[in-house]
């Protein structure tokens, strides 16, 4: 008997604390009566927590309203001390390709879903804690998230939502006493993590993988009545529901090459099927162009540097086709024919990717019309920032204040060779031929290469004011990254040369 969802409770009142609807994923029940995609798990309590930080944009778009009640309430739901929000948490079961091996059982092993609630646009968003204490998949890990990471993952998903890239959302973070060892002994914390759905390309390999065809209908099921209500449950739905995750996928790998991302930790269990970024650990912005930029240290051979994000990215929405090829067929298909029908979906995202990655480009670039010739240009600007050890973000940034008559702003980013005299030349032909105007060009680049960016000293040196006790470096750098592309002189130092106790800093898979 396939797993079936229960019945859900209404739609949920504003205010904090308050009784929250359960997540989706938590409501189907196997023929048993127990959760048929994970587990109830209680929330660890903590020592002494406290609210260290409220995100209240995102606290108002939910209908959570700030003051010291509140405040005092969010830290007691994440210190496991509030019934009257929630008892238990959802942790769900999943398995993913880690680093390219296929792992058969993961899930959430530091993280459960308290609940969900409704935005200001009526659309259901989960509320997940991340770091409230071991579940059924811990794999014997304590369970817990210290300041550290918890403080990388609200500044990233913050800045990559300003940043228009589609990302989990984090509401708070919430610090405590109780100690937890890593490398160190440090301070346990949750981050409220925020997103419509934390279905992620493992439920399904992990579906599949035992056998739980019919527990995989279910969901896929599910994600279509939620997130594709136009699509109808049959082959043809379920075929164009994962061309949509393929589409997603590669709109949103597009966008962080854009911007110089690197995830760091591409497995297929840290993919979303709504085309989120999710699981930030080993992350980094580039700062000086290199393809083989490698941003997490574990990641010996290299293989989720920023150039092979996007074959990565598509290597991961192969399994995740090949997990649900039960499908995408009547039944009665033989797997070739079930092969044959899934091939088209996959081919779509060199094409999906290529389209919005160069339309990308061509906005960094100032353009407004798309000539033959213009992949060529973008790659050999790369190629000379790549030489000339151009920073990412500054490069882009100067290129908007190039004028087609005269001035060069890019002699301290391309250097001043014939390579890159040679490129600003072919640069200058192309805005001619389309009749470009300097002070138009100029403002349409500025809203879309950003002045700044979080890059790893800055966050590294808002994480040891707040460990320290002082959350004003951490407030004043996430109210710039919320306006990445202002020119914000007042936060001139927050787009400085990195100071030199920055050179040691790395990332790695416990960042």
């Amino acid at each position: 008997m396939p797993a079936t969802p229960i019945s859900e409770p209404d739609a949920m009142t504003t205010g904090w604390p308050r009784r929250l609807a359960p997540p989706a994923i938590a409501t189907f029940r196997d023929a048993e009566g127990a959760p048929a995609f994970g587990a109830q798990v209680p929330i660890k309590p903590l020592d002494a927590p406290r609210l260290l930080h409220l995100n209240t944009e995102l606290a108002a778009d939910l209908g959570i309203e700030d003051g010291p009640e509140t405040r005092d309430a969010l830290a007691a739901t994440a210190g496991g001390g509030d019934a009257a929000a929630c008892t238990d948490g959802f942790a769900s079961v999943y398995a993913g390709h880690q680093f390219g091996i296929f792992v058969p059982q993961l899930g959430d092993g530091r993280a459960t879903i308290i609940g969900t609630l409704r935005d200001h646009r009526g659309q259901d968003q989960e509320l997940q804690l991340k770091g409230a204490g071991p579940t059924p998949y811990s794999r014997f890990a304590d369970g817990r998230a210290v300041l550290r990471s918890t403080v990388r993952e609200y500044l990233a998903s913050e800045a990559l939502h300003a940043l228009g890239i589609p990302t989990t959302r984090a509401l708070a973070i919430v610090g405590s006493d109780t100690p937890v060892q890593r490398e160190t002994v440090e301070r346990a914390a949750v981050l409220y993590r925020v997103a419509p759905s934390h279905l992620r390309f493992g439920h399904f390999e992990y579906l599949a993988a035992t056998g739980r065809t019919e527990d995989l209908r279910a969901l896929a099921t599910h994600a279509l009545a939620r997130f594709r209500p136009d699509l109808e449950p049959t082959p043809e739905g379920f075929r164009a529901w994962l061309s949509d995750i393929v589409a997603r996928t590669a709109r949103l790998v597009a966008q962080w090459q854009g911007v110089g991302f690197c995830h760091g930790v591409m497995n297929t269990d840290n993919f979303s099927i709504l085309g989120l970024t999710i699981d930030y650990g080993p992350y980094g912005f580039m700062e000086r162009f290199h393809r083989a930029h490698i941003c997490n240290h574990s990641d010996h051979e290299g293989r989720y540097a920023y150039a092979r994000q996007p074959a990565i990215a598509q290597w991961n929405c192969a399994r995740m086709i090949s997990a649900c090829l039960s499908l995408v067929a009547d039944d009665g298909a033989d797997n070739d024919e079930r092969i044959a029908l899934a091939q088209p979906v996959l081919d779509a995202f060199a094409s999906a990717y290529s389209a919005s990655a160069l339309a990308i480009w061509r906005d960094k670039l100032g353009l407004r019309e798309a000539r033959d010739g213009d992949d060529a240009l973008v790659n050999d600007l790369l190629e000379r920032m790549e030489a000339s050890d151009a920073d990412f973000a500054r490069t882009f940034r100067a290129l908007a204040d190039l004028r087609i008559d005269g001035g060069d702003p890019l002699a301290d980013h391309l250097g001043e060779d014939e390579a890159a005299t040679g490129w600003l030349s072919r640069y200058r032909e192309r805005l001619r031929a389309e009749h470009s105007d300097d002070d138009a060009r100029r403002d349409r680049m500025r809203r879309t290469n950003p002045r700044f960016v979080l890059r790893n000293w800055l966050a590294q040196h808002a994480i040891s004011a707040a460990e320290s006790g002082d959350p004003a470096p951490l407030d004043r750098l996430l109210d710039c990254l919320r306006r990445p592309f202002d020119e914000q002189p007042e936060c001139a130092d927050l787009d400085a040369p990195p100071p030199d106790w920055a050179a040691g800093l790395s990332v790695s898979c416990s960042s």
